[in-house]
């Protein structure tokens, strides 16, 4: 859909940008309340080697800029096409800190390749 939005001048509102804070997490094996209790994680992310790709560089890239992995998720998305206001479920002050922060954060072309390249379209949820 994502294509055929940006062909069409319609902006997109990105739904869990965050991956039900997975990608929050990004480098980190720390369990929390959500993630043991939301029986749709393991139905939205399914490949379970992709998935790792794509949080090991999320990681990787916030190591390197030294800044929270939700940072770097989010600058990646707001440089994305047809993206104009992603729906960031904020529970604490520090994910409004982030998602402000995403907005100035300056990803290199090198860096958004680095974090896309592993991605492979998802099957539609039900």
């Amino acid at each position: 859909m994502n294509p055929l939005c940006a062909d069409q001048g319609v902006g997109l509102i990105p739904w869990s940008p965050l991956a039900r804070g997975l990608l929050a997490r990004a480098g980190s094996d720390a369990e929390t309340t959500r993630a043991d209790s939301d029986g749709r994680i393991g139905a939205l992310y399914t490949d379970a080697d992709n998935d790792r790709q794509i949080l090991d560089r999320v990681a990787q890239v916030a190591r390197e800029h030294e800044i929270p992995p939700a940072q770097v998720a989010l600058s990646w998305l707001l440089r994305q096409p047809g993206v104009t206001a992603p729906i960031v479920g904020a529970t604490k002050d520090r994910h409004i800190d982030d998602a402000v922060a995403a907005v100035d954060l300056e990803l290199t072309d090198k860096e958004l390749g680095f974090l896309a390249e592993p991605y492979r379209p998802r099957a539609v949820a039900h």
